[in-house]
């Protein structure tokens, strides 16, 4: 049976003020395929099943529009470019036997290099894992990246409360890493089981998954 490649459709967007990276893994292969939904945005993270550009809309009052359109995709730059924030998702491209989004299904996975692009890019301090070390997950690949590419660069760890934050020194320069929860739906089980969020549900029965996301994310865009 033949695979299907799975290649990321976009090349980092870095903005040259950038002092944050988002990292993520792989959009849907629908966005590999050119085959979106009226409502997909067609850039990083533009799923309508996603929830990163939800959050950020609401942590900044943005007013997004959430339709296949370039003016979408200027405003996620616009965004971007003004806090200097980039995405550069930490997965060149995979294999799968089923066409899905699942980060578990990917094989034969090609990472970037993660390191080249941190040097290029001087200013980045701090790594916005889109997920934690789970397999497959963002940090995870970072994670084996470094094990098979620089092995004497490692993480370590600054605070195991979630969401987690580590460090590590390239050429001298202090990176932090912080693992947030990911901006998916299949995510929602996780955020559903953690104390702190029950807490919150418990003082506020209106407290949503995306509520809690919005709180996390917001002290570290």
């Amino acid at each position: 049976m033949e695979l299907f490649h799975h290649k990321h459709p976009y090349p980092p967007f870095i903005p040259e003020n950038a002092t944050k990276l988002i990292v993520g893994t792989l959009p849907p292969p629908r966005f590999t395929k050119r085959q979106f939904k009226p409502d997909d945005v067609d850039f990083c993270y533009g799923s309508r099943d996603g929830l990163l550009w939800i959050v950020l809309d609401r942590i900044f009052d943005l007013h997004l529009k959430f339709e296949n359109t370039e003016e979408a995709i200027f405003q996620r730059k616009q965004f971007l470019r003004n806090r200097g924030v980039g995405i550069c998702d930490v997965v060149e491209s995979s294999r799968r036997k089923k066409i899905d989004a699942s980060d578990l299904g990917m094989q034969k996975v090609e990472l970037r290099d993660m390191v080249k692009i941190l040097r290029k890019h001087p200013k980045i301090e701090t790594l916005l894992f889109t997920g934690g070390n789970s397999k497959n997950g963002p940090e995870y690949f970072f994670r084996r990246y470094l094990r098979n590419t620089h092995p004497q660069i490692k993480l370590k760890l600054v605070s195991k409360e979630a969401p987690k934050i580590h460090q590590f020194v390239l050429d001298g320069r202090l990176i932090n890493t912080v693992s947030l929860i990911a901006p998916s739906g299949t995510a929602n089980i996780a955020v559903g089981s953690s104390a702190l969020y029950k807490q919150m549900k418990k003082k506020d029965p209106n407290f949503n998954t995306i509520d809690f996301r919005v709180m996390q994310y917001r002290e570290f865009f």
